[in-house]
């Protein structure tokens, strides 16, 4: 079983006055994209278009990691989702996406928890299936991007070693997301492989009102049929 895991609970300082994590992008509020990629559920935006709209689900459920004040507004964009749906809501707010992915790995019915951050909207579901493969036998598979930027807030982690070293790393007062990464023993997906099975779309982040509006034409451009897959 895997689970995937959404983590939102950041304070999208650079976006404005309104929660990133529910503004909506082309209609659909953000999180709900990256939920209904992982679903099979999205529109058919590349890459992974054909499996992120009508595949079969790469994950069997999904945690959500917020703060609780946003867990009405989340829990109201998730309205109807077809997977089965956990909260790991942070009981202390602020301290960063380690603490997210520890709290979401000890929410996670999986032994294996695929994380996405939720202003991912791209991110392809078969990318990170191929990613679930890498992981088996260890305890995390990442990304690295250009050889130079893990991309560890799109990666696989094994629920228990990770939350682990997710605690270690906060109880000596370290929240760099690199932190808990040496604990584990892990495989990094090159720049290389990730441009054989994907592109380097599924990375992107969506941090800002120009940001959203990018995003926003390439989901109209896809959907008028000048996306390539």
């Amino acid at each position: 079983m895997t689970t995937g895991a959404i983590l939102a609970g950041g304070r999208s300082t650079r976006f404005g006055d309104r929660d990133k994590a529910v503004a909506p992008l082309a209609g659909v509020p953000m999180v709900r994209r990256v939920a209904d990629r992982l679903a099979g559920d999205d529109d058919p935006v590349p890459p992974g278009a054909d499996r992120a709209a009508g595949g079969d689900p790469v994950v069997d459920e999904l945690v959500i990691n917020c703060r609780p004040d946003q867990r009405d507004a989340i829990e109201g964009a998730l309205d109807g989702l077809s997977l089965p749906l956990r909260w790991a809501v942070d009981d202390e707010p602020d301290l960063g996406p380690v603490a997210g992915i520890r709290n979401a790995c000890r929410a996670a019915a999986g032994e294996y928890v695929a994380v996405v951050a939720c202003d991912m909207p791209f991110v392809d579901p078969s990318f990170l299936d191929t990613l679930r493969g890498d992981a088996a036998g260890h305890e995390a598979a990442i990304p690295r991007l250009d050889d130079r930027w893990l991309q560890t807030t799109q990666a696989v982690y094994r629920a228990e070693p990770t939350a682990t070293a997710c605690e270690r790393a906060l109880a000596r007062g370290d929240r760099k997301v690199l932190a808990p990464i040496d604990d584990l023993d892990r495989i990094v997906v090159g720049d290389a492989e990730i441009r054989e099975r994907t592109t380097e779309r599924t990375f992107t982040n969506v941090n800002t009102q120009a940001e959203l509006a990018e995003a926003e034409t390439a989901i109209q451009e896809a959907l008028n049929g000048a996306g390539t897959r």
